[in-house]
Parts: structure tokens; C-alpha cells; sequence
């Protein structure tokens, strides 16, 4: 809640129950038999008037300890220093104003005599000290841990931001040593399809280029992205690779991480592809399964790593550049097919 919110509620909240108060002491004085209602309304509006420059005296000069909400002792100690003033000053300042008002139609106020006024409402003021103080306490308290859960928050925010910053920078230096190994491969025997590879790796790089240090890209780029590197990896494997692409064009708007289908291509390239001398049918899908978008990636002749090989860079990267912006909302899965082939599959939210 902002404090300027805060303020404003405080402010009803004293005019409500100093309303109140002045309500009930016409209805009592009415009640006694009482006909000059100013009396009632000047007897506590002057003890609301009074204390309304006593608190905001006490709140201007303290503001600067606000600092030690988060040591209570130390605060209440700082708020405890006022309380003389509010013994010394209410009541000559309360009842002063009733004397003049009196004084002023002709009339003489009347009291107790002073020692047994003091002494009342010393206490009263008191106890009005002590429940302002803890309201000004709570308040204090709570838009401290607002801000502390802001502070955390924004903490939060920036520490994820650099974590995407650093995978994503070590991503893209990971792509292109490997599409540049694969056009280094063909430089001294097939010229004509190494130039048209770098030509495509060129297109690719603009097109990631194009994204800037945005983390998220409607899905319509990220094909695009990935429509340059499977040509460029077709090119070099064209005798033994055929790539189908099943994409739902309802939902190019959705948003999808950059460059997250790249790694899953590049993986089954790596370790499918270039292991095989058999021709190899790679399947690409986008596809919406209720609220969730699913992106697949298969081939018919892979197979998971076994004996608990780590995952590569491109899995472990897309793992925790998804754990950090969708923070569970989202789910990654290799799953092995039948007779042989991998899935891979990413399943995210997507409303539109």
C-alpha cells in the first residue's frame, strides 16, 4: 500500500473517531439535560485539536528514527521521550481553549480542582499516547516489509536477468563455433556449398541479431532462427538428413525463450546425424495442447544417453533458462521412442 494511501486512510480514520467522540459527548449532554450544545462539541474538539499538534510535533521530530523499526526497544525509546510533553502541554492547552471560548460568552468553565484535572487526564493521554504509538509502530513495520519484499523482489529480478544474460551469451558463442566448424569442414572440398553456408549463417546471425537482449520472441522468429540453421545443417548433411516441419500457425504470437529449439536441433545433428551413415527423419512441431504450447523436436534413430552422462550444454542451458523465466510453469522432457529415436519436448504456457 503506498504511503501517501496510508495517509489518507489515518486522516478518515481521525476524523471518524474524533466524530465520534464529539457525537457521543452531544448525545450524553442531551441526555443530562443539557441545551448549549457548543459546550459538548468545543470540550472535544479543543482535546482533538490538541492532540492533533502534539502527534504531528511528536511524528515531525521523530520521523528521523524511523530507521529503527527494525530494533523496536530502541524505537519505543525514542517515541517514550515525548510522553512528559504530552503530560505537561495537554491539558493547559485543552483546557485553556475551553476557558477563552467560556470566557468569550460570559460564561466561567468549571472542573475539578487542578491537581485531580492533571491527574486525570494525564492518564487518558496515556493511554491515547500508547495506542497511537503502536499504530504508528504497526504502520511503520509494514510498509518496511513491503519494501524489504521489494527490495527482495527487484534483487530477484536483476540476479535472473543476469543469469539469462550469461546463458544466452553462453549460447550463442556455443552455435557458432559449431555452425563455423561445420562450414570449416567443407572449405577445401566443396567451395560453392560452403559459401552458400556461410551465406545462411549470415542470415542466421542477422536474425539473432534482430532479437537483441530480449530473453522472449514470439514463436514466429524463433522459426526463423531455426529455419537458417536446419538449412545450414541440411546443407552439409543433405545426402542423409530430411527435416518436417508441423507448425500450428495460430500460434506464431506466442512467446517461447530465444533460441531454445536451436540446442535441441543441434543435438540431434550431433549426436544422431553425424554418427550415421543411414539417412536420418528429423520431425519439428508446434502445436497447442489446451493452454499450453508444445514444441517438439524428433529423430527415428537416436537414443538417450545412458549410464548417467550428463546432459549437454544445450539441454542444461534451455533447463535453466526455463526454470528462470517461467519458474515451473514450464517443462522440458527427452523422452526415447520406439524402435528407436528421441523426443524432445518443451512445454510452455501460452493463453493467446
Amino acid at each position: 500500500m503506498p504511503r501517501s494511501r496510508t495517509r489518507l486512510l489515518l486522516i478518515l480514520a481521525w476524523l471518524l473517531f474524533w466524530g465520534l467522540m464529539v457525537s457521543t459527548a452531544v448525545q450524553d449532554f442531551i441526555h443530562d439535560g443539557g441545551r448549549e450544545y457548543w459546550k459538548p462539541v468545543l470540550w472535544e474538539t479543543s482535546s482533538a485539536l490538541t492532540c492533533t499538534l502534539l502527534l504531528l510535533a511528536q511524528r515531525r521530530m521523530t520521523r528521523q528514527h524511523d530507521a529503527l523499526i527494525s530494533s523496536p526497544p530502541r524505537w519505543f525509546a525514542r517515541q517514550l521521550a515525548w510522553l512528559p510533553m504530552y503530560w505537561l502541554l495537554f491539558t493547559p492547552v485543552a483546557f485553556g481553549m475551553r476557558h477563552a471560548v467560556y470566557a468569550f460568552n460570559g460564561q466561567a468553565y468549571t472542573h475539578t480542582p487542578w491537581p485531580e484535572t492533571f491527574l486525570y487526564e494525564n492518564v487518558k493521554i496515556t493511554v491515547f499516547f500508547a495506542l497511537f504509538t503502536g499504530i504508528v509502530f504497526g504502520l511503520l513495520s509494514f510498509h518496511a516489509m513491503l519494501e524489504e519484499r521489494l527490495r527482495a523482489a527487484q534483487a530477484q529480478a536483476s540476479l535472473r536477468e543476469a543469469q539469462l544474460l550469461r546463458l544466452g551469451q553462453q549460447m550463442q558463442p556455443h552455435f557458432l563455433f559449431n555452425a563455423l566448424n561445420t562450414i570449416s569442414s567443407l572449405m577445401y572440398s566443396d567451395v560453392q556449398r560452403a559459401d552458400a553456408m556461410l551465406v545462411q549463417l549470415s542470415d542466421v546471425l542477422r536474425a539473432t541479431l534482430d532479437v537483441g537482449e530480449r530473453h522472449l520472441v514470439p514463436l514466429e522468429t524463433e522459426l526463423r532462427i531455426l529455419r537458417g540453421y536446419a538449412a545450414l545443417m541440411a546443407e552439409r548433411f543433405s545426402d542423409r538428413v530430411s527435416i518436417g516441419w508441423h507448425i500450428d500457425e495460430s500460434l506464431l504470437d506466442c512467446d517461447v525463450p530465444v533460441m531454445s529449439m536451436q540446442p535441441l536441433l543441434e543435438n540431434i545433428f550431433k549426436h544422431t546425424v553425424e554418427k550415421r551413415r543411414q539417412p536420418t527423419a528429423i520431425r519439428i512441431s508446434a502445436q497447442r495442447h489446451g493452454d499450453a504450447l508444445v514444441l517438439r523436436l524428433e529423430d527415428d534413430a537416436g537414443a538417450l544417453p545412458t549410464g548417467g552422462a550428463s546432459p549437454g550444454i544445450g539441454v542444461r542451458n534451455l533447463r535453466e533458462r526455463l526454470d528462470a523465466l517461467y519458474a515451473g510453469r514450464a517443462a522440458f522432457a527427452l523422452t526415447a521412442l520406439s524402435p528407436a529415436g528421441v523426443r524432445a519436448e518443451v512445454r510452455l504456457p501460452c493463453a493467446s
